[in-house]
């Protein structure tokens, strides 16, 4: 496998190969580091793929009795469309009720990071968070929404600056609409509650 200074270095003889194909010269000032400079950009925003979420989860897992929702909103996350290789970004929330077992909240943002931060489409990377988090805690549930915003849809084609994209996907008790209500209600600030144990309204 090759190291990373290898790597970022063949993908900036790569950009510097790039540069003469859209009209620029590589040798003009402002573009004579460019290459470098994007390679470290790009190794930088695809790190993700050289993480294990798994790993980053149970680095944290600590014994407790806690059976109601656990819920961490708003991390945000920036990524690269796999389609385009333009950037997309938003946030993300996260909702999981434990069994037995919970997790550092800061390993939850970390894990969004992790998946960001490979190329990616937005509905993937929902359920690649969602499934990380029941691989690694085991929980009674958990649900992950995402709400994005996609410059390929903004600069280019259809041009649409306010679209934003909302991805969903749960596990467990979230299958259970009275739950997946109450995640849903504290998103848009409400104090409804729903206990996961007889999930009836208090």
């Amino acid at each position: 496998m090759k190291s990373f200074q290898e790597r970022q270095d063949e993908l900036a003889a790569h950009y510097a190969a790039i540069l003469p194909l859209l009209g620029e010269d590589p040798e003009r000032e402002g573009l004579v580091k460019t290459p470098i400079r994007v390679a470290r950009a790009m190794m930088e925003l695809t790190r993700g793929y050289y993480e294990d979420p798994i790993a980053i989860l149970r680095s944290a897992l600590f014994r407790e009795t806690y059976h109601n929702m656990v819920v961490v909103k708003d991390i945000e996350f920036y990524s690269l469309c796999e389609h385009h290789m333009l950037p997309f970004f938003g946030h993300a929330h996260i909702a999981y009720i434990p069994n037995g077992e919970i997790t550092g909240l800061s390993k939850l943002a970390r894990i969004v990071n992790t998946f960001s931060h490979r190329l990616q489409v937005q509905e993937r990377m929902t359920e690649q968070i969602a499934e990380c988090i029941e691989e690694a805690l085991h929980p009674l549930g958990v649900m992950v929404v995402v709400e994005g915003r996609h410059l390929c849809m903004q600069m280019r084609g259809v041009a649409k600056q306010n679209a934003q994209t909302v991805t969903m996907h749960h596990i467990g008790a979230f299958d259970d609409p009275a739950i997946r209500a109450d995640f849903l209600s504290q998103l848009r600030g409400e104090v409804r509650y729903v206990s996961s144990e007889n999930h009836e309204e208090e």
